[in-house]
């Protein structure tokens, strides 16, 4: 890797890094384009949920106590039943046009939401397991199962600090399942590892960073910059569906 690609690598982790503090997602889908510019597609997945993990880490014990335990409990439960089907989908349905049409309705609903729309109480057990159903079938099918568990959140009545928190929690589950599944068909290797801890510097910078915006924000315009964020990410997540191999 050339001096300017480990230069624009460290710049787009550190940013991928304050956003991942800030609202605690997003890394992935900012690192993954970043990363896939300058290292092999087989390499980029296991740096990112490696690098998931650490950023993860570094933020949980600062939000434990606002952690949802109750939702995230039943939310786990739809995504364990609803990856095997996801996992099956991808077998059998071409993941180009599924990932399309998630980034696009993805798009619909953030915009629903900035517009006003929000639930007055917390959705009953059937709904938070339906809402982990759907999350787990699309991340096995496209690996794309974050956007449903944001949205459940941040049109919940949840306050700003116990969505990030549970969003935090439950990513690092699923991301720490998604590595040990890397590590049974052999995608980890020294070069990986070394590539991660390598990126691990700016990251935890940009966590740092983003945690401590997050602490100087109000609730309105904290809802209103994730749901713009989610929006975004979605739109790359489209061109990088339609234009990507």
């Amino acid at each position: 890797m050339t001096t300017p690609g480990i230069v624009f690598l460290g710049v787009m982790i550190l940013m991928a890094g304050i956003v991942r503090g800030y609202s605690g997602f997003g890394f992935s889908m900012i690192a993954v384009i970043s990363l896939s510019l300058v290292l092999p597609p087989a390499q980029v997945v296991p740096v990112i949920l490696l690098l998931e993990i650490v950023a993860s880490v570094s933020l949980l014990p600062q939000v434990w106590r606002e952690i949802d335990w109750p939702s995230l409990s039943w939310l786990s439960v739809g995504v364990v039943a609803g990856t095997p089907v996801g996992v099956y989908l991808l077998a059998t349905v071409p993941p180009r046009p599924m990932r399309v049409a998630i980034a696009i309705t993805v798009v619909i609903l953030a915009v629903c939401l900035l517009r006003g729309f929000s639930q007055k109480k917390m959705p009953g057990r059937s709904g938070t397991v339906a809402t982990g159903f759907v999350s787990g079938v699309l991340n096995g099918a496209a690996t794309i199962g974050g956007p449903p568990v944001i949205l459940f959140y941040f049109s919940s009545p949840a306050g700003m600090a116990v969505s990030r928190a549970t969003l935090i929690a439950f990513f690092f589950g699923t991301d720490f399942f998604a590595l040990g599944v890397c590590l049974l068909q052999g995608l980890m290797d020294v070069q990986t590892g070394i590539m991660g801890v390598a990126c691990m510097v700016p990251m935890l910078i940009g966590v740092g960073a983003g945690s401590g915006l997050f602490k100087r924000t109000n609730i309105e315009g904290f809802r209103k910059k994730v749901l713009v964020l989610l929006i975004l990410l979605s739109v790359l997540g489209l061109i990088r569906a339609i234009y990507g191999s």
